[in-house]
């Protein structure tokens, strides 16, 4: 059993700005507040409330004061939805898993919620894709991406933490019959396109503008993808993946300007990219810089 606390620190700056999907609102670890606290108190901050969860490995999310947990107890994913300032619970929605992990280490969700117009979306680890109202917690569709698209569930399981962009659900699934990278539609579940090849990954997707177009980045397996997110439209690729076959991408692309850097461990190490017309240029890559192999760097001022 493992617990979620919720900081004074942390609570304070929740109306200012949400942090609705991983990584935060821009997907890139930072948060707009600014001296969260002149100076932290020697025992640390003040818990406001705690709540015991099952496994997993899904980060909890907030929007418009609701937070919301995914974890698994007892064979069934949870989505658990509470009040953000208090811990009161409003609303549960669950369904059985049957995922195992090959290693045994962890048969818990692995991707973070997004909570975006209104609805919740979720993609537990064994590719089951869920849609629930963030007010009622009632399900709108759910999606088994493996029996649709031959999701595959790789080393550990799927890890996409789902994107949002207008109509679109963004997912890196590795399906078969180039459903790599797919987007489902919002409010039913549909698929809206497909496109891809490359297997999937432990790296979730982010969007930027990069010479004025808006892209999807996604860090597959095989490298750094381009898509263009209305479409499904493949704008570049960049060839990155480390030697040895028992080895992942796992860490976030983050964008600065017109660059682009991706990272991962097993010796591969890190590249920095210019884009510049849907054209890669690599500015520097090499190993012994830095090696992410699952956690995503903090870009601040220019320093990772």
């Amino acid at each position: 059993m493992k617990q979620i606390s919720l900081l004074l620190a942390l609570a304070l700056p929740l109306a200012a700005e949400d942090w609705p999907q991983f990584l935060g609102p821009r997907r890139d670890g930072t948060a707009a507040a600014k001296n969260l606290a002149a100076k932290w108190p020697a025992a640390g901050p003040k818990v406001i409330w705690k709540k015991d969860v099952g496994s997993g490995w899904s980060a909890p999310v907030v929007a418009k004061g609701r937070l919301v947990i995914f974890h698994r107890e007892q064979g069934m994913e949870i989505i658990d939805c509470h009040d953000a300032a208090t811990g009161k619970p409003i609303w549960t929605y669950k369904y059985a898993s049957d995922f195992r992990d090959p290693f045994g280490k962890d048969d818990g969700p692995r991707g973070t919620p997004a909570i975006a117009n209104g609805h919740v979306y979720t993609m537990g680890a064994s590719g089951i894709v869920v849609a629930t109202d963030l007010k009622s917690g009632k399900a709108l569709w759910r999606l088994d991406t493996r029996a649709q698209y031959g999701a595959d569930i790789g080393f550990f399981g799927l890890a996409c933490s789902p994107l949002v962009h207008g109509k679109n659900l963004l997912l890196n699934i590795g399906g078969k019959n180039g459903t790599g990278i797919i987007a489902i539609d919002t409010s039913s579940g549909k698929l809206r396109w497909r496109t891809s090849a490359d297997n999937t990954s432990y790296s979730s997707p982010v969007l930027a503008k990069l010479g004025g177009t808006t892209q999807a980045l996604f860090f597959t397996r095989d490298g750094l993808e381009s898509i263009e997110p209305a479409t499904g439209k493949s704008l570049y690729k960049f060839p990155w993946r480390p030697a040895i076959n028992a080895s992942v991408n796992a860490a976030t692309p983050l964008v600065s300007g017109n660059l682009v850097f991706i990272s991962t461990s097993y010796s591969k190490g890190a590249a920095l990219l210019a884009i510049n017309q849907n054209k890669t240029e690599t500015v520097w890559s090499r190993d012994g810089v830095m090696s992410n192999q699952y956690a995503t760097c903090v870009l601040h001022e220019g320093h990772l």
